[in-house]
């Protein structure tokens, strides 16, 4: 395994210092509800179930008293939630298998997939009618951080289509997570991959157009989920299900309703965004079927995520689904 696990060793031994340490999220606030601490990889449109579960009252409904914090990056919301500091982490899942490769006892346990596409886009700096991948040869793209989902799906469409990452392109990994769009406003890389705001941000200013979707070139891939420590889920079952109703409800919304409907119910989580962007984005993602219908985390699909981390050289072996993944509550709340 690459230095990309590696990143979380830190975590790990924080988290064994710590363990025991920070607040009881099982113990009732003043308002009677469970208090739960969520940290999110991001703040993100491309979650928008998760958003609707928040504004719509779905958490509160269940009896848990939310506060999500972001945690910019899947080795700081894994740090968090290793720690005590986070009750729940929502981050790609490859995070969960890196710790457990590197000897957690209490290791994250996946319990609700959320996505099922990549949420990310290729931005060129001129509209391009039919993009094909080997456009990319010899170009400067703007990518992202070794080891982690963005990354890692780029170059497996890459090789998909018959892409030397390392020799093809040249793939420019060292800008941080969100300032992407503005190194390449800025004049830098050909071609850039973006998540939303920041690619129909680019295109509203006229400094790149979207020209492909990793998600529907990709195909489908577990992309985000939800995980807790093993020891928060057997101490905190009911918990755990009464979160996992709460997000089906958000999930069974997105399925129901226009990316209008959504788009407003999600509107006050991006007050910086007007309502007509969130609505293009929200179509966007719609109709690239982002969202499972249900949070259940198959272990074809795990498969296939373990394949893009061999393939991607993070992986040196296999971990057991049946440790890493829970489908028990997901299976409960499911339609």
């Amino acid at each position: 395994m690459k230095k990309a696990g590696s990143l979380l060793l830190a975590a790990l031994l924080l988290a064994g210092t710590l363990t025991g340490c920070g607040k009881t999220p099982q113990d009732s606030s003043p308002s009677g509800k469970t208090p739960v601490v969520l940290n999110e990889v991001a703040h993100s449109i491309f979650y928008a179930p998760m958003y609707v579960a928040i504004e719509e009252g779905y958490f509160a409904d269940e009896g848990i008293e939310l506060t999500l914090i972001t945690g910019f990056g899947a080795d700081k919301t894994m740090t968090a939630l290793l720690t005590g500091e986070a009750d729940i982490g929502f981050m790609g899942s490859e995070s969960t298998i890196y710790t457990y490769k590197e000897g957690a006892s209490d290791y994250a346990v996946n319990f609700a997939q959320l996505t099922q596409r990549a949420g990310n886009f290729l931005v060129s700096r001129e509209p391009i009618e039919n993009f094909s991948w080997d456009m990319l040869i010899g170009k400067d793209v703007l990518g992202g951080r070794a080891g982690g989902m963005p990354e890692m799906v780029f170059e497996y469409i890459l090789k998909k289509n018959g892409i030397d990452p390392a020799n093809d392109l040249s793939i420019d990994q060292s800008i941080d997570f969100g300032s992407t769009a503005a190194a390449f406003s800025g004049g830098q890389g050909d071609f850039s991959v973006e998540f939303e705001p920041h690619a129909t941000s680019l295109e509203t200013k006229g400094d790149g157009y979207v020209v492909a979707s990793l998600g529907e070139d990709s195909g489908y891939v577990p992309y985000t989920a939800f995980s807790a420590r093993k020891s928060y889920i057997e101490k905190n079952p009911a918990v755990i299900e009464a979160f996992t109703r709460a997000l089906q409800k958000g999930m069974d919304y997105v399925q129901t309703h226009s990316p209008e409907e959504i788009a407003k119910v999600i509107a006050p989580q991006f007050e910086e965004t007007e309502l007509s962007t969130i609505e293009t984005i929200v179509g966007r993602y719609a109709a690239q079927d982002t969202w499972k219908s249900d949070l259940i985390f198959t272990e074809d699909s795990f498969t296939l995520l373990e394949n893009i981390l061999e393939e991607a050289g993070e992986l040196d072996g296999r971990v057991p689904y049946e440790d890493l993944v829970d489908t028990t509550f997901a299976e409960k709340a499911a339609p």
